[in-house]
């Protein structure tokens, strides 16, 4: 494009009065908070220390224990769907245990002269 002039400021605003995200979210729990935009390093680096390094601990550890109280949940839930899946079974075994006359009693099920 021979009109093409650089504008080093073509994307600089005075203030923003909404930001919006696009993102891929590998697993589900991400918090996004504290949004910061700049292109001063050492601040920004500063701005994390000074509010996510105060909090990282303590959200991985309350993570960690929702993780926990969910995976508990989730064994007890299979454990239970296991226990209910063979009663069914027994239940069925002695249906069918009911109905067969064991071949003992079929021979004896007629009376003797």
């Amino acid at each position: 494009n021979p009109e093409y002039e650089a504008d080093d400021n073509l994307y600089t605003y005075s203030e923003f009065g909404a930001i919006g995200f696009d993102l891929w979210q590998v697993k589900s729990g991400t918090i996004f908070d504290n949004v910061l935009i700049t292109d001063d390093e050492a601040f920004a680096e500063k701005v994390g220390k000074d509010t996510w390094g105060v909090t990282k601990d303590a959200e991985k550890k309350m993570k960690d224990e929702q993780d926990e109280v969910e995976r508990k949940q989730r064994e007890a839930e299979e454990a239970a769907k296991k226990a209910e899946e063979g009663s069914k079974d027994e239940d069925e075994d002695e249906e069918e245990d009911e109905e067969e006359p064991e071949d003992d009693e079929a021979e004896h099920d007629h009376d003797e002269l």
